[in-house]
């Protein structure tokens, strides 16, 4: 008896979303509007929760009827495809797309692409993409299959973006990190399926084959017709379905050839494979010359065997944005009328800003809001890399991705989805991952058109032995193709890349833009700012100075607290805590509180910051407060007092400059403070160029006259009026806690208190330097060699196929070394 419901999708075998064919036991099922329905894969799965999320459930009754998901490109016209219009609903737009820090007016995306072989392939969509008309940036990372594209929302919409990857024979959907799981047990299910049948048809077709090689002579005709036609049939499925999808790809390549230039590695191996099957073929139906059907399938063994364990690499060097989502709970308990105590238990996703969640004892916070009862003590180690645990009061922020330990607390959603820290994150990871270094993108470009050199080496040597020996010109040509690896080279660098980006994540540095670990390996200058950068950030009022007659202490803090309520500097959030601890309200000003960058505030007669701002003269310091940092409080009279702030150092500071020295790396220490307490700084870290005083523009002409001398700098910062220096530096680190606009034009964000990750970092950019150097000689000497030879007609087809699968497989594990953190001191 049958009881699926009469309106499921499972009987038609076909995806409820685009009508594409279902695989046997999909594992992408939903129950949606009271039945269940079954997708081809997370994509689909996706969409149609959103859609029916939202109560656009109308979309699938008004649509034309999809009749499956055709294999071939006919149906890839202009028009695009009912299916991926529904990206278009500003709904799923939404989701889907983030606005683009720089560029106002335009929006991201970033997409998941299938069938990427090889840095052919990311050339192709690259500039495929490029050309559509409002698209303004494109950049495809090979090991992570993604892709993130900038584009004017005006002139093109996200479903002809989707439609353009089609066309060329790829497949495209937009990525999230919650569905990749599930998309990447799938690719490896397939592949190892296509792998198994592969290896089995080799282990025959080689048992077969034996006897022909040990004792041909004393072996009967009609038996050695019998066995190689087995042999033919073995190798049938192997050539079919377990390479199956390399033909594919190729065909697509030789397909966009006349507008691209540039050819798939898939183009010679498949070519290859055909010539020797075809050739086999002729040979056993006409009973003349050699059967090639164990080359054939031991080539391709090899070959998806090296595939997939470059895919178990992939995977590996690709997961932090996915392995960060999974750490999040799918649902959470929701108070529908708080402050009753009833709640109700939802979908996290169904959480809006204003609601108020329960957190008991244990479980992680889902998404980002403030205290608003209990008393929290949070576990952040998942966002900063620190296990301490952090106490929270009443209005304190909490972050999606916290451990909630001891008691049960009530929150505030202030961010969902893509707006949360933890989102924020991912999307750094992703655009690091996204991001090509200089190196890598060379790498891509030649590797396109090797294959076409290639190609051409193959032709040249069938016909020279077309002249020297007829029989073995095929033979020969076919393990020119082999020979040759193309892809090894297109590695060389993306999975050096990768591998690193991964392992310095680990330790609590996001990398956010790919250059990084290139620019840091040719560092010659290290330039720190002081306060929350090689300090912790959070210092302590310790004495008020210079306080002028018949003015008391408590008058001055009043002042400096009005003026400094609502600025996040740790030198203001330290003052307001003194003067909040003393139980000291601010002090009623007559004008508004104006801050000049870098340089401190202003507000009527009153003005506090630095000395050399203020345009006072220097003070007396007393002995124990020579290392402390000072601000000067003045109105139109003159100096009205001066606040000794005393910092502590930052944990792994000493490390990272004595490691950076070691290095022969030139360090210099810049700061607003005084020239004084700077100098007593630099004397305790070591560092012999210092410069107090210094205003975010001094700063900025500091770095741009030694990049004049050609220095290559390497900066790291906090504040907001280190953002102008931090952007001008060839390579720089914002401090995870500091201001958001040095993060923002910061190459990679430090999310830890420590800067031991800084020291480590340094340590991995020289080992990826070598491990890259390694992979491109590797690359460069094995093809020189293997190349020769072949067209020499010196090894076998299937010979050739194992140095093939040999060199592309090397040079993945040797950037593989670089995930071991654990060798980083």
């Amino acid at each position: 008896m049958n009881t699926q419901p009469e309106n499921s999708n499972k009987t038609s075998e076909a995806c409820y979303h685009c009508g594409g064919d279902l695989v046997e036991d999909s594992p992408y099922e939903a129950e949606l509007g009271g039945a269940p329905r079954y997708f081809c894969c997370a994509g689909c799965m996706a969409i149609a929760q959103t859609i029916h999320g939202q109560g656009l459930d109308a979309f699938y009754a008004r649509r034309i009827p999809l009749g499956g998901k055709p294999e071939g490109l006919d149906h890839l016209g202009d028009q695009v495809p009912e299916h991926l219009l529904a990206y278009d609903d500003s709904v799923l737009l939404d989701r889907f797309t983030r606005p683009s820090a720089q560029y106002p007016s335009e929006i991201e995306t970033t997409l998941r692409l299938e069938k990427i072989r090889c840095a052919a392939c990311v050339w192709l969509n690259e500039q495929h993409l490029k050309r559509l008309p409002g698209v303004k940036d494109v950049q495809i990372n090979y090991v992570t299959q993604r892709a993130i594209v900038r584009f004017d929302p005006q002139q093109v919409q996200l479903s002809r973006l989707l439609h353009a990857v089609e066309q060329i024979g790829y497949e495209a959907w937009p990525f999230e990190p919650s569905m990749s799981a599930g998309i990447a047990k799938k690719e490896r299910r397939q592949l190892l399926m296509r792998l198994g049948v592969a290896m089995l048809g080799m282990m025959q077709v080689m048992m077969y084959a034996w006897p022909t090689y040990t004792d041909a002579q004393d072996l009967l005709a009609e038996h050695a017709l019998l066995l190689d036609w087995t042999s033919w049939a073995l190798t049938v499925p192997v050539v079919f379905y377990s390479a199956g999808p390399m033909f594919i790809a190729a065909w697509h390549s030789i397909k966009s050839f006349p507008k691209t230039g540039m050819l798939g590695m898939d183009v010679p191996v498949t070519l290859a494979i055909a010539l020797a099957f075809i050739a086999g073929t002729i040979s056993l139906v006409f009973g003349v010359g050699e059967s090639y059907f164990d080359s054939i399938t031991m080539f391709v063994a090899f070959l998806l065997g090296a595939r997939y364990l470059e895919l178990l690499a992939r995977q590996d060097a690709q997961g932090g944005a996915e392995a960060l989502a999974k750490q999040l709970p799918a649902t959470c308990e929701r108070l529908e009328q708080y402050p009753a105590e009833e709640s109700k238990t939802v979908a996290v996703v169904r959480c809006q800003v204003g609601d108020v969640l329960r957190i008991s004892p244990g479980e992680l916070v889902p998404v980002d809001g403030v205290l608003i009862a209990g008393v929290a003590n949070l576990n952040e180690a998942l966002l900063t890399g620190e296990s301490r645990s952090v106490a929270k009061n009443i209005g304190d922020a909490l972050y999606a991705g916290s451990h909630n330990i001891e008691s049960p607390i009530l929150m505030r959603v202030t961010a969902v989805g893509q707006g949360t820290r933890i989102a924020g994150i991912a999307s750094l990871l992703d655009k690091a991952l996204e991001a090509k270094p200089h190196m890598v993108g060379l790498a891509e470009k030649w590797a396109g058109y090797f294959v076409v050199f290639l190609m051409m080496a193959a032709g040249l040597t069938a016909v020279a032995w077309y002249f020297l020996d007829p029989v073995r010109a095929w033979e020969t040509a076919v393990a020119v193709l082999v020979a040759s690896c193309p892809c090894a080279l297109s590695l060389a660098t993306p999975a050096a890349m990768a591998a690193a980006q991964g392992a310095i994540t680990k330790l609590g540095l996001l990398v956010v833009r790919g250059h990084v670990m290139e620019t840091l390996a040719k560092a010659t200058d290290l330039v720190l700012d002081k306060t929350g950068t090689l300090t912790t950030g959070h210092p302590e009022l310790k004495q008020v100075l210079n306080i002028r007659a018949g003015v008391t202490e408590n008058d001055v803090l009043a002042i400096a607290l009005a003026m400094e309520i609502g600025q996040k500097h740790p030198l203001a959030l330290a003052i307001i805590d003194a003067a909040q601890k003393k139980k000291i309200s601010p002090a009623k000003l007559s004008e508004p509180t104006v801050s000049e960058l870098g340089k401190g505030l202003k507000s009527g007669q009153y003005q506090l910051g630095s000395r050399q701002w203020l345009s006072v003269g220097a003070i007396d310091v007393p002995l124990e407060h020579q290392q402390s940092s000072l601000v000067y409080l003045r109105d139109e009279e003159g100096l009205l007092a001066v606040f000794a702030l005393l910092d502590s150092p930052r944990e792994g500071a000493k490390e990272l400059i004595q490691a950076a020295q070691h290095r022969g790396i030139h360090v210099h220490l810049l700061s607003g403070d005084d020239a004084k307490t700077v100098a007593w700084w630099a004397n305790y870290f070591s560092i012999d160029q210092h410069r107090g005083g210094a205003l975010p523009e001094d700063k900025f002409s500091y770095i741009e006259e030694l990049q004049s001398k050609g220095a290559t700098i390497w900066a790291v910062g906090d504040g907001v009026n280190d953002a102008p220096f931090l952007a001008k530096a060839d390579v720089s680190v914002a401090v995870g806690n500091g201001a958001p606009l040095a993060q923002a034009g910061a190459d990679a964000v430090l999310t830890t208190e420590s800067l031991r990750p800084l020291s480590q970092a340094l340590q991995l950019a020289d080992k990826t330097k070598i491990i890259m150097r390694q992979n491109l000689i590797w690359a460069f000497v094995y093809n020189v060699v293997a190349i020769p030879i072949a067209m020499m007609g010196w090894v076998n087809p299937w010979i050739a196929g194992i140095g093939m699968s040999i060199s592309s497989l090397a040079v993945t594990l040797n950037a593989w070394r670089l995930r071991k953190v654990s060798s980083l001191s």
